[in-house]
């Protein structure tokens, strides 16, 4: 990751908050120096450690950190996930923003645990997608990682991904397909969503690294892994839509190779944390 971009959104987050001043801090301290923790008020996995304590160092490079927790690590109710200790005022300042991306990533990492423990002993892998908060992307995917899950693509530039929209400008998969071979290098996978049986059948007579079953059933995603599976492509199988903890196992069992779900990132809970000076 790198630190040259993590501090730059870092310090887009707190001018949007303290912006000209912070007034009640300006107002209220003289120097003082203080003792807080963040805690938890209730259980999760924790993650965006290292991103809070920069938020903190980015205001005054003198604070003191220590935290009997690490990255990915299991939390309870009651638990002390961050001591900090220093400069009153530069500690205030950033307190929400600090405690904004524990809450979010923390959110993230214990909803991906949840559907990660659902299918860790089957030989597939639960992926993000781009459903993620503008600005705010490349926090949400490491929180997906620390939460045991994976990384789709990143952006529109790191994989191809040829969705509907893009079959409907081209006039057909088969002329998307040929056009993307045509320009963009071999070392860029392929990936082609399909939505039915019919569309199925006519990917697999191209040039594609993987197949996107898009909202099939658990039924029909049986179905049409088998298919591919007999007529002996070497393709990979995602499937994606509608994936839920409940569900998530059931999906694992058809055989796919990966799952991807938007719900890791866009319906994870903010977890209850707190700032208290002490």
């Amino acid at each position: 990751m790198n630190p040259l971009l993590v501090d730059e959104l870092l310090k887009n987050y707190l001018n949007e908050d303290i912006g000209r001043a912070d007034l009640s801090a300006e107002g209220v301290f003289r120097g003082e120096r203080v003792k807080a923790v963040i805690k938890a008020k209730e259980d999760g996995i924790l993650a965006g450690l290292p991103f809070a304590v920069r938020v903190f160092k980015l205001l005054d490079g003198s604070l003191k950190f220590s935290s009997p927790l690490r990255e990915g690590m299991e939390f309870k109710k009651g638990d002390i996930l961050l001591e900090v200790e220093g400069n009153a005022k530069a500690i205030l300042m950033g307190e929400r923003v600090a405690l904004n991306i524990l809450q979010r990533l923390s959110g993230i990492a214990t909803k991906t645990r949840k559907m990660v423990e659902k299918i860790r002993d089957l030989p597939v892998r639960l992926l993000d997608t781009r459903k993620t908060t503008p600005g705010f992307r490349l926090f949400e995917k490491y929180a997906v990682k620390v939460g045991g899950g994976e990384n789709h693509r990143f952006a529109l530039y790191d994989m191809v991904l040829i969705k509907d929209n893009h079959i409907k400008v081209a006039g057909g998969v088969e002329e998307a397909v040929r056009r993307v071979r045509e320009l963009i290098p071999p070392v860029y996978k392929v990936e082609v969503e399909v939505s039915n049986f019919e569309e199925l059948l006519k990917v697999l007579r191209l040039p594609v690294d993987i197949v996107m079953l898009d909202n099939f059933s658990v039924e029909d995603a049986r179905e049409a892994v088998k298919i591919i599976r007999e007529a002996g492509k070497p393709f990979e199988i995602e499937i994606s839509g509608g994936i839920r903890e409940d569900n998530i196992r059931e999906y694992a069992l058809t055989g796919v190779d990966y799952i991807s779900s938007g719900s890791v990132v866009h319906s994870a809970r903010w977890l209850d944390l707190s700032m208290k000076v002490v």
